[in-house]
């Protein structure tokens, strides 16, 4: 431990964001970075406790507290060194998690300074990078195939873990690119695509096979492998079947994310067949991450106003007595699309679509309360009666994924990521993908 009594003497310092008047211009990442300097001050604020909850909370298992001492130092390959023995891409981590980590920081629990552990790891990995301290491997091969279907952070960490212990990946992917959601569902803005296709290089490079276009029917997978690997996903979104339903101008959230991203990467789209909030009155209706990309996205497209609406009561600002640590704090979070211009309402539920002309025009919305439970159950929601409607041109649904049904797998046959577990982070699937290989890797070495 570099400075121990750093903590007391240097505050906690984010790299920001770039100016709002600038930013919604463009699709570039708005997130900036410190200089070398005061990112390892921000280290060194790293306090190295006798029980680091970081590395509790983490679904990774990141040893925090040591590459922060070597960022400190200013060695940076050690950092890396650590980073990556958990971590198999922090390039992905460093942007878009919402960091478990910080939460559970000591400095987080007594002063509400955290350590500024996301940014610090999307440091070093970048550093990683610029000084050449990532080289492509060359595992020796054991003669065994395996098959994983479905390139998201899943199963690219399976496909990843495996190779590098000598098996012979193939990697299916129903897309055109590898990512999942990290391309097709997370906008620029947040992760911008180059960083994903700099990892797939070196992935390819370490012999790791990739096949676009193709999409695998699970219950009849491809013949010639030693074990499977399904990591396909929660590609099916939580619908709000209302009446109007059927109205032109109601999209799914990833409908507008995905075709944008696309854009993006220099596809087109027919004018009839492209969602786009240019001039438009946009209602997101979600309150999680993926509504407050389809902010972000509105906004950059034009929009003339964007409402988001949740049905879920408001969440306190800062610290929230009903969640205290070890639980995961439920406070009021506002992203940087937040900021940058949006109406948000909570405990409102959609009754109905208005339209005209077969086009939607606005939502009916009723406001809930929610009845708290006396033994300590789930709160109950009561309809009050009170009605308005919301006017939109375009409303987005962002409530979410439904969990796949899949069948009873063969021995060889393994699941990961959200497929398995459900809609949750990147971090988690990413955990949940060394774990699986670990399994298929005892599997097959019987």
């Amino acid at each position: 431990m570099g400075d121990p009594k750093a903590f007391l003497n240097i505050p906690r310092q984010e790299a920001g964001y770039r100016p709002v008047s600038e930013r919604i211009t463009d699709f570039s990442q708005v997130e900036q970075t410190l200089n070398t300097n005061s990112r390892k001050l921000q280290a060194s604020r790293c306090m190295d406790c006798g029980v680091p909850f970081c590395h509790w909370a983490c679904p990774l298992g990141n040893k925090q507290p040591e590459w922060q001492d070597a960022l400190y130092k200013g060695k940076w390959k050690e950092a890396y060194e650590v980073l990556s023995s958990t971590c198999d891409f922090p390039e992905f981590t460093g942007r878009i998690c919402p960091a478990l980590c910080e939460k559970s920081c000591v400095l987080k629990l007594s002063c509400n300074q955290p350590v500024t552990i996301r940014e610090n790891e999307a440091a070093i990995v970048e550093a990683a990078f610029r000084e050449g301290y990532i080289q492509v491997k060359s595992p020796k091969r054991n003669g065994k195939k395996v098959a994983v279907i479905g390139a998201g952070p899943a199963g690219l960490v399976v496909a990843n873990q495996l190779n590098l212990k000598g098996y012979a990946i193939t990697l299916f992917d129903k897309d055109e690119a590898a990512g999942g959601l990290l391309r097709f569902g997370i906008p620029n803005f947040k992760l911008d695509k180059n960083v994903i296709d700099r990892r797939i290089r070196i992935l390819t490079a370490e012999g790791i096979q990739f096949k676009f276009g193709i999409e695998i029917d699970v219950n009849h997978l491809p013949e010639g492998f030693d074990a499977y690997c399904i990591c396909t996903g929660t590609p099916t979104a939580r619908d709000l079947n209302i009446p109007g339903r059927e109205l032109k101008g109601i999209y799914f959230a990833l409908e507008m994310l995905s075709q944008q991203n696309r854009i993006l990467a220099g596809q087109n789209f027919p004018k009839d067949k492209k969602v786009n909030a240019k001039g438009k009155k946009v209602l997101v209706i979600g309150g999680g991450d993926t509504g407050s990309d389809c902010i972000g996205t509105s906004i950059r497209q034009g929009a003339t106003n964007v409402t988001q609406i949740e049905i879920m009561p408001q969440p306190p600002v800062g610290y929230n007595p009903s969640t205290p640590w070890p639980q995961w704090p439920i406070v009021l979070k506002t992203t940087s699309s937040h900021d940058e211009g949006c109406i948000r309402r909570w405990c409102l539920a959609s009754q109905q679509f208005i339209g005209k002309n077969g086009k939607v025009t606005g939502v009916e919305i009723e406001e809930v309360e929610w009845i708290p439970s006396p033994n300590g159950d789930k709160p109950t929601m009561k309809l009050t009666g009170k009605k308005e409607i919301i006017e939109a041109d375009m409303v987005l649904l962002a409530m979410g994924f439904l969990k796949p049904e899949h069948p009873q797998p063969a021995k060889n046959v393994f699941f990961a990521g959200d497929v398995a577990t459900g809609a949750s982070l990147v971090v988690r699937a990413m955990a949940e993908g060394r774990k699986t290989a670990t399994k298929i890797d005892a599997y097959l070495s019987k």
